[in-house]
């Protein structure tokens, strides 16, 4: 199996060394590089053409929400995984808005870390389920006249809503199809088509959307 390059992008050199043992010892995945900043992420990424960048979101020069965004803009097969010592509800959302895939702590464990950079590779989202909870708590309690307009369910049938809401609860595809009772293929399709009527790139945005929207709410979790 071909491991899954990865370019780590710190600004702390023992992070950046601490991150690199951690990983070798891992036959799937391999780092290709490091970079000390945001702007060195982008040219290294543009050169070395990482699958996935484990990005440090506070970082000198371009920080690492805009280097995010620049990479998702430039290389939109390369997936950002995003990594922080602050777990603050503006940095999460930042970063996947910017495109990120996943975010975690820094303290996290180096399985912890590993599962993520595989599981952003496929394209799927990662969110450390503490910040999780918080970002929920965080629309769940906010003011109804301070949250975004709602997005218009109207588009999706209906169908695709309850699968939207089961996502933004985080059940992954098995957990929804066995929810729902449906193949795997079929929710795989009611998702992608969800990310079409949403204009959403990929699972954490779309998570986002059902909060803000007010389709995931306290009452009905």
């Amino acid at each position: 199996m071909t491991p899954i390059r990865v370019l780590i992008a710190d600004d702390q050199p023992l992070v950046r060394r601490g991150l690199s043992l951690i990983l070798s010892p891992d036959p799937s995945i391999e780092v290709v590089g490091e970079a000390e900043n945001g702007a060195q992420a982008v040219t290294l990424a543009a050169r070395l053409r990482p699958d996935v960048v484990v990005m440090d979101i506070r970082m000198p020069v371009l920080d690492g929400v805009a280097a995010t965004a620049e990479l998702t803009a430039t290389l939109p097969g390369c997936r950002v995984l995003a990594l922080s010592t602050f777990d603050l509800d503006e940095y999460v959302v930042g970063a996947l808005r910017a495109g990120a895939y996943g975010f975690l702590p820094k303290d996290s464990s180096p399985e912890d870390l590993g599962a993520a950079i595989r599981t952003v590779h496929t394209g799927e989202a990662v969110v450390a389920p503490r910040l999780l909870t918080r970002l929920i708590s965080t629309y769940v309690r906010a003011p109804r006249e301070a949250r975004p307009a709602p997005v218009d369910l109207g588009e999706l049938t209906p169908r695709e809503v309850e699968v939207w809401r089961l996502m933004a609860t985080g059940l992954d595809n098995a957990g929804i199809a066995r929810a729902l009772e449906l193949s795997l293929s079929t929710v795989k399709n009611h998702i992608t088509s969800i990310f079409d009527k949403l204009a959403v790139r990929d699972r954490a945005q779309a998570v986002i959307a059902a909060y803000e929207s007010g389709l995931v709410t306290a009452q009905r979790p």
